[in-house]
């Protein structure tokens, strides 16, 4: 089946998808992005997403180009067109085809902003990593320095991906100052004594809406969370070690940079919390 993908109003065909050239999202990276996930042909926290858009949009001084109701049945459409059970929907706005290339940003009442959605299918809730756990290399972060609007600024995350592969590992762990930032493409956490630590939200990194929910459920299963800054040295002295994002849910870390983190397997804190994320999203599912 051709997947359909939304473009500025319109589901089409992948091969018809178009976009201008002069779109301000390919010439300058300027736009922001959501990925959503879907499980059993429902939408994941789809409120937590639409307020981070919101919010990386009026960071930006980007006009939203559909209102969040209207995004969401585009969601839905989506899912019903393309029969998606279980993967994610990437959205993607962007500031809009100028008549040129200018640095400056062009008229929002003449220009409007470029809205564009495709699903990805994707067995995520079985996810073999989630019994093996992920390998993590340490890189420097050099990012800019607001990292949490979700930009489609993803060139050194990407560089950092490629670096952990080229190690023989699956994710790069970015560090700032001597303490860990984030991953490439989610929040990270380690377990010591009990305790889950993970940094602190702040400019320096994404807010993301799975940690939100997964620090949420933790509290309410009394564990003890400590949001703060934790360096890469503390992270490989650490009984555990995960990450979060909307397409991997909670996913254990097992080694850092050559070291494996306990006995090299999954951590139980990882695994329950994995257990309870899915579960508790699946209710509230839409």
């Amino acid at each position: 089946m051709t997947r359909i993908v939304y473009v500025n109003g319109d589901y089409v065909p992948e091969d018809q998808a178009k976009v201008s050239v002069f779109d301000r999202g390919f010439l300058f990276a300027d736009g922001v992005y959501e990925v959503t996930s879907v499980l059993e042909g429902k939408l994941l926290d789809f409120a937590g997403h639409a307020r981070r858009l919101e919010r990386s949009l009026s960071e930006l001084d980007m006009a939203a180009p559909v209102t969040m109701d209207e995004l969401l049945e585009i969601h839905r459409e989506l899912v019903v067109r393309n029969d998606l059970q279980e993967g994610m929907i990437y959205l993607q706005v962007t500031r809009g085809a100028d008549a040129d290339r200018d640095f400056a940003f062009p008229d929002p009442d003449k220009v409007p902003s470029s809205l564009v959605l495709f699903t990805q299918a994707k067995s995520i809730a079985d996810s073999p990593a989630a019994k093996t756990g992920l390998k993590v290399i340490s890189i420097e972060d050099q990012r800019w320095a607001r990292r949490d609007i979700k930009t489609v600024q993803l060139l050194y995350p990407s560089m950092g991906k490629m670096m952990a592969k080229a190690a023989g590992c699956d994710d790069a762990w970015m560090i700032e100052d001597g303490h860990v930032t984030e991953g490439t493409s989610n929040n990270a956490y380690i377990v010591k004594d009990g305790k889950i630590i993970t940094r602190h939200l702040s400019n320096d990194i994404l807010h993301g809406i799975t940690r939100a929910a997964v620090l949420r459920f933790a509290k309410e299963a009394q564990m003890v969370v400590e949001e703060r800054a934790f360096t890469i040295d503390e992270a490989k002295d650490a009984d555990e070690a995960f990450i979060t994002s909307a397409s991997t849910f909670v996913m254990p870390v097992v080694e850092i940079d050559g070291a494996p983190l306990g006995d090299g397997t999954p951590g139980r804190v990882a695994a329950r919390l994995r257990e309870i994320y899915l579960d508790e999203s699946r209710k509230t599912a839409v």
